[in-house]
């Protein structure tokens, strides 16, 4: 994780997220590959489409956690 300054033309920021997202009634989704990698393709997406940054994606079987900064 870098914790550097972001900078603009009039300001200076850091701002960090930290989101638990857990499945409906807890269902062990997260132990089957393939629901993992399409977490992953929508983060990368959301990257590209807002201004942010995924910083860290941890998976246990039934909830997701995410880091992510402004950008």
């Amino acid at each position: 994780m870098e914790d550097e300054l972001q900078k603009s033309a009039h300001k200076v920021f850091k701002i960090k997220y930290h989101f638990v997202f857990c499945i409906k009634y807890r269902k062990d989704l997260f132990l089957v590959e393939k629901y993992v990698n399409s977490v992953k393709e929508i983060c990368l997406g959301m990257e590209k489409r807002y201004h942010m940054k995924f910083e860290t994606i941890g998976f246990d079987e039934d909830h997701v956690h995410f880091m992510l900064r402004s950008v």
